[in-house]
Parts: structure tokens; sequence; C-alpha cells
């Protein structure tokens, strides 16, 4: 949620963060209820001061007043409170200095692209014909079963999988990888490794809605009798982790790595990636989760980004490092960057990691604090999340970039320990 001293102070710049954001957010209206709402709050306050008063006088006729009165009172401040949070829940967060202003993703700056894509002497396929020449891949009995966007992974595709994930918990959990790549990107940071997490797969509404990160019309699948949700990515249930506690510092960095099973309606894109494994309803991903103080927020992000690069650069993968603009780095967001992998089936580059900065607004709302060793009040933490490997988009990555001539794949270097063998097919 937005931090309500900078609305109060600030409203014409959030009104140009809105418009920024493409958020149609009426901010008169939120301040107009924002101080009703701290009338009615002291009035209540005031209330119930005099009923101590006449408790403690034994006036019994002036308590029974004002305890209807103080009900009045609260039945209007519930009202407003009811109008007024689901509008401050509207508000985006400010983008970082350094994020550029654009109306749409169109307007992403690339920073820099990595690798040259290889250039094939033969028509390359794109994973679902790969997929089927292989038998590693099998979405029509998958749709017999559950519909569209599902599929069974097999035999050699899904121990590809499996030594991608070894392979990131292994690098993660190294301390001297994390020193060497926040010296090379001159990162004033810890060294502390992540460590691996199975987080749930589901999530109540009261802390899915406090992380800003759900978003049910489009994404989110709903558990009809509970009140719970299934997750759609592998760092909505780690963000919320500590949801309402206040940690000691000497905690932080807090870095996960999550893995998760995760779920996605993909409402309004039919049509659209129907082909292969890129766009699925239920999909694998590890996720990068951290917990930073304040000051430290910024360059857990920029690791997030090395890690993220030397992950691809490790598998030997074509990719663009893009700076995403205001309009598309999402509302929760300060700043985000993309990693998009170059897809020879397709013949362009697309989306494979996002790495997402957010301050303190996905604290607020979760009540997650920092208790500092040097005394004082508890600070809202800071966070940022990172795609490791959404599993899916990377295997495809893989199946397309590496295919041969004669049909094989060829698997990474750094992935023959788990495979035990350098090819496929």
């Amino acid at each position: 949620m937005i931090d309500l001293k900078l609305l109060r102070e600030r409203p014409d710049y959030i009104k140009d963060v809105c418009r920024q954001k493409n958020a149609v957010v009426d901010i008169a209206a939120v301040l107009m209820l924002d101080t009703k709402r701290r009338e009615l709050s002291g009035k209540v306050d005031d209330v119930n001061r005099l009923r101590n008063d006449a408790a403690k006088a034994k006036d019994i006729e002036a308590g029974k007043r004002l305890k209807q009165e103080a009900a009045a009172l609260e039945t209007e401040l519930a009202a407003i409170v009811a109008e007024l949070d689901p509008l401050l829940l509207e508000i985006p967060n400010p983008p970082s200095a350094d994020t550029p202003v654009g109306a749409t993703e169109d307007e992403n700056v690339v920073i820099k692209t990595v690798g040259v894509p290889k250039q094939f002497d033969f028509t390359p396929l794109h994973d679902s014909q790969i997929g089927k020449l292989h038998d590693l891949i099998d979405k029509e009995r998958a749709a017999k079963i559950s519909g569209s966007r599902f599929a069974y992974l097999k035999g050699d595709l899904v121990r590809l999988q499996f030594a991608i994930v070894q392979f990131v918990m292994q690098t993660l959990s190294d301390e001297s990888i994390i020193q060497k790549l926040a010296k090379e990107n001159n990162l004033n940071v810890s060294a502390k490794p992540f460590t691996p997490i199975l987080p749930p797969a589901m999530l109540r509404t009261e802390p899915y809605r406090a992380s800003a990160r759900l978003n049910a019309e489009e994404v989110t699948y709903k558990i009809e009798q509970d009140d719970l949700w299934l997750n759609a990515s592998a760092e909505h249930p780690l963000c919320t982790m500590y949801w309402n506690e206040i940690l000691p510092e000497d905690m932080f960095p807090i870095r996960y790595l999550g893995y998760a099973t995760s779920f996605r309606r993909e409402a309004g894109t039919y049509g659209k990636d129907e082909e292969g494994i890129f766009r699925m309803h239920q999909f694998d991903k590890l996720e990068m989760e951290s917990f930073t103080t304040p000051e430290t927020g910024a360059e857990e992000h920029k690791l997030h980004i090395a890690i993220q690069e030397y992950l691809v650069q490790q598998l030997g993968l074509p990719y663009q490092l893009l700076q995403k603009c205001t309009a598309d780095i999402g509302k929760p967001n300060a700043a985000g960057t993309d990693i998009n992998c170059w897809f020879p089936g397709q013949g362009r580059y697309r989306e494979t990691h996002t790495a997402d900065y957010m301050t303190d607004y996905q604290s607020r709302d979760l009540k997650i604090r920092v208790r500092r060793a040097r005394g004082g009040a508890a600070e809202l933490v800071h966070t940022a999340d990172a795609t490791a490997f959404a599993l899916g988009r990377i295997l495809k990555a893989m199946l397309e970039n590496f295919q041969t001539a004669d049909g094989h794949i060829v698997i990474p270097e750094v992935l023959r320990p788990w495979m035990k063998k350098d090819k496929i097919g």
C-alpha cells in the first residue's frame, strides 16, 4: 500500500505516478475520505476517553449515552474505511528515478544484448515439434483430462528440469558465487547464500491481498469452497511468509530460493502461445525472494539481476536485459527488469525472467518490520523478488536453441553432472 504521509503531502506527485502507471484513481476523493476517516477516528477516541471518565465517576447514564454515541461513530467510521481501503490499494508504488517513463511495454529499454543467436543450416523446430519427435511433451492427452494449456512432460525433459533445479540450488547456496557476483557488479551486499524452500501452494485471501499480488479476475484460481487461492507464482507464498511480524535486524538479509508449482488462468490469451509449453495454466518455477533493510533494498534488487544473468549465461542462452518502463513494471513495483531469451522456433526474444523491487510498498500492508539493534521504532522492510527459472519457458528455450540437424538436443555442460549424458535423443 502507498505511504499515506507521502500521499497527503504530495498529492500531485501521486497523480503523476498514477498517470505513468496507467492507474485510474480519484486522488481527490481518496484524500477527502482519508480526512473524514481521521476526523471520525479522533471523535471515537474522544468519546472513548469520556466513557472511561464516566466509568471512573460511576456515571451510569452518561456511560450508556456515550456508548451509543461511540457505536454510531464506529459504524460511520467502518463505512468510510470500507470505501477508502479499496481505493488505497489501487494507488501504485512510485517508480524509481531511473525507471523510464512509458505508456506501454513497447517503451521498455534494452540495456544490453548478450550472446549471438545461432545460425542454423536447417529450419529450427519449435518446442512442441521437438517434444513430439522425442516423446517429451504430450499436450493432447493432458487436454483430454485437464483441458488446454496443460501438458505431460516425460522422460529426459523431466530429468532436465530437475537437473536445472539442482544446478540453481547449488549455485545460490554457494557463498563464494554470491560474493563473486557482488564484487563483479560493485554491489555492497552480504554474501549470505539463499535458503531453499518449498512453500505452500495456496494462500488465504487476507495475506494474499495484502501482498498486492492477488489478481483475481485475470490470473488467480480460487478454491470455491474455501478461503484459499492457488498461488500464481512462487514468490507469492514467500513474500507473505512473515505477515504481521517484527524481525530482528541480525536476520537480514533474508534470502529464499522457492520452488513451487504455480497456476494461472491466463484469461484473455486465447490463441496466444497455444503451441508448446511457453504459456501454461500450470507451471513450475524457481524464484528468489529477499527481505532487506530499507538502505540495502536497491542493491539487493541489482544482486538478483546479476544472479539471473549468471544463470542464463551458464546455460549458454542468448538474451537481452530490459529495463521496464513505468507502464510495465506493475502496481507494487518501484523498479523492474526482464530478461528475454532468444527462441529460434519463433525467431525472436521472449520474456523468461523478471526482477521486481517493491521498496516498502508490499511490507506496509503485510506489516513486516525490522527491529533495529540500536533501538528505536520498528521500520518497514523492503522486498524484492526475481525469477531464477520459470521451468517451462527455460526448457522451451533450451530445446530450441540446442537442437541439432540430426535431431538431438545438446545438454549444457553445467547440467551434465545430473543428466549423466551430453545430449537428448
